[in-house]
Order: C-alpha cells, then sequence, then structure tokens
C-alpha cells in the first residue's frame, strides 16, 4: 500500500509481526521464508 509518492506502509511491520518473525527465526535458527526454508534443508542434505 502506498501512502505517496514515496511513502511505503506496511501493515505487518505496523503490528510487529515483521519483528517478531525475525525474533523467532534468530532464536530457532530456521528461516521464515519459503526461500529460505529451501536453501537451508537442501544445505542440510547435501545438494549446493
Amino acid at each position: 500500500m502506498k501512502l505517496g509518492p514515496g511513502i511505503p506502509f506496511s501493515w505487518k511491520r505496523a503490528l510487529g509481526i515483521t519483528w517478531l518473525l525475525r525474533k523467532v527465526s534468530k532464536a530457532t535458527g530456521i528461516p521464515t521464508t519459503k526461500s529460505g526454508r529451501q536453501r537451508k534443508l537442501g544445505k542440510w542434505m547435501g545438494m549446493k
């Protein structure tokens, strides 16, 4: 969502969801994005 030229708005950041996901991800070592999880699983299985 845009509020005007060059002023983005993110409801996830406003509610603190981004902060929470980042904190959980750092604590567990498991990425929250789909591509991050796939990359981690691929490394764990020995793929490049």
